[in-house]
Parts: structure tokens; C-alpha cells; sequence
């Protein structure tokens, strides 16, 4: 199976939903022109990334209820949709999520679980924790989906190879730190080198969406990509600028490398848990 992959590598306006969520449809009508299956928008792309006090004012409910959400339903019904928010639930308590809609329906909604409180994020303060990686059933076979610090930690993504995921979207507001001891971004070329090691080690595709634009002096590098099961890269972003993106992904190159490559066959997620038992019962002691 062949999927145009669309990234839609963006400049949200902090604190606007309204513009946001305008962007977002200019961005899908674009994408339809194009043949778009599945197009991905940026972590909070509906808010912008510096919301802090602005949180309970920009957040949204996932249900048709609420106007914003039930505009994107509405517009997820020639291609599927991945997008970042505030999301709200009953008791009040507030995520960065990520929704992957589908003709019309949510399919899944993941809560970042990693929330950074270092150096320039203060996450934590604002946020609450998610409690849970799993894959989910699309169209176009099992997806898993992960936030920013998410793939900055191993577990998330091994959790989502090992939940049948062959597909994983990353999403992102990953700004600049400054050059490498080259002449890369540092940032980026972590998150790269991560992209390109989960695609080569669970030989998965990797699909990684990062925004760009400047809040608050912090500037956000874009570079959106595509990443093959082999740790290759399809596509690469352009650095700092506005752009969609499309890539097609052949789902059969899955097979091929795992025929190849039977890494997914010769894992002992038994031995992982049996030993993680050991230490954390060590650690209680």
C-alpha cells in the first residue's frame, strides 16, 4: 500500500485558535489539491508552544460539542488528520495532545508523557502527565503517535514497536540551541540521529513533523521529515520556513526490510519485563 504523507510544517499564532485552526484549513485544502492521505500539522500547532497562563483559554474538548474540534472532524473526511492542542477532559485536568482523526471520527488522542521542566521548557508547571503509549488501528495499518520529549526517552517507542505499530508519528515545537561543534544545529541534529536510529531499529517508518517561527526569543528550526525502515531519510524538510511537505511511503517496504531484517522477530519483550521487575524491586529496597 502507497501513502502520500503530508507535513505541514507551520507558524502557529500564540494563543489564537481561531487563526490557527484557519491555517489548518488552508493547509488541508492545500493538501487535497496535492492527494494528501494523511496529513500531520506540528505539537500544539492549534495554540502555539508558549501558552502558560493562557492554557485553560486555548483549550478544547475532543467531542463535536466543541466548535474548533468539530470543524477538523468535519474537514478529516477526504484525508486523515494529525494536529496538536490543549486538550481539556471532564475533570478540568489539561494535556498536549495529539488527535489522528479519520472520516469524520477520532481514531486515537495521545497526552505527551514526557513533559520537559529544564533549562527553557516549564511544561510541568502547566500541564498535566500522559499515562499511556499505545498503537492504534488506521486505514493504513497500525500507527503510533509521540510528542516531543516522548521520542527524547527509548520506552514510548519500544512500547509502540512492541503495541504493532508500523507507523510512528512524531510531532513537535523543538527549537534551536545553537550550532554543533560543526556547523548543525544541535537540537537538530539530535533529533535526526534519533529519527533515523528508531526507523533503522524497529524498521519502521518514522514521520517527524516539527514547526517553525519565533515565540518569546526562541526559535524553531522545522526540518520536518521521513524516515524509511531502513534509517534512511526520504524527505527532509526545508530548516526555518513555512512549507508542506509530501512524501509517498510504500507500506510493502515494511515487510521487505523485516524479511530482511527480523529484528521485530527476535525480540524477548518477556526477558525486558521479567528484568525490569528485578531492578525496580532492587531500587525499592
Amino acid at each position: 500500500m502507497r501513502v502520500n504523507i503530508g507535513l505541514a510544517q507551520i507558524y502557529p499564532k500564540l494563543g489564537d485558535v481561531k487563526a490557527n485552526l484557519a491555517k489548518h484549513l488552508d493547509y488541508i485544502q492545500r493538501a487535497d489539491q496535492m492527494g494528501v492521505d494523511l496529513l500531520i500539522f506540528p505539537e500544539l500547532s492549534l495554540t502555539g508552544y508558549q501558552v502558560q497562563d493562557l492554557v485553560p483559554e486555548v483549550a478544547i474538548h475532543s467531542n463535536r460539542d466543541d466548535e474548533t474540534f468539530r470543524t477538523l472532524l468535519d474537514a478529516s473526511q477526504n484525508m486523515d488528520l494529525v494536529f496538536g492542542f490543549v486538550h481539556e477532559d471532564k475533570r478540568q485536568r489539561f494535556y498536549i495532545a495529539s488527535a489522528y482523526l479519520s472520516k469524520g471520527e477520532v481514531v486515537h488522542i495521545h497526552h505527551k508523557i514526557y513533559l520537559p521542566t529544564y533549562a527553557m521548557f516549564d511544561e510541568g508547571r502547566y500541564f498535566d502527565h500522559g499515562e499511556q503509549a499505545r498503537a492504534f488501528d488506521t486505514r493504513f495499518g497500525r500507527v503510533g503517535m509521540l510528542i516531543c520529549e516522548d521520542f527524547w526517552h527509548m520506552s514510548p517507542a519500544y512500547l509502540l514497536w512492541m503495541d504493532g505499530a508500523d507507523l510512528m508519528i512524531f510531532s513537535s515545537s523543538s527549537p534551536s540551541r545553537g550550532l554543533d561543534s560543526g556547523d548543525r544545529l544541535s537540537g537538530s541534529r539530535w533529533v535526526e540521529l534519533v529519527n533515523q536510529a528508531y526507523g533503522s531499529m524497529f524498521t519502521n517508518y518514522v514521520i517527524h513533523c516539527n514547526r517553525v517561527g519565533y515565540e518569546d526569543g526562541k526559535n524553531f528550526w522545522g526540518g520536518s521529515s521521513v524516515v524509511n525502515p531502513d534509517g534512511d531519510f526520504l524527505t527532509h524538510g526545508l530548516y526555518f520556513d513555512e512549507a508542506l511537505i509530501t512524501q509517498t511511503i510504500d507500506l510493502n517496504e515494511v515487510h521487505r526490510t523485516r524479511s530482511r531484517l527480523p529484528l521485530l522477530r527476535d525480540e524477548r519483550p518477556e526477558m525486558v519485563q521479567r528484568e525490569l521487575a528485578r531492578i525496580l524491586r532492587r531500587n525499592e529496597e
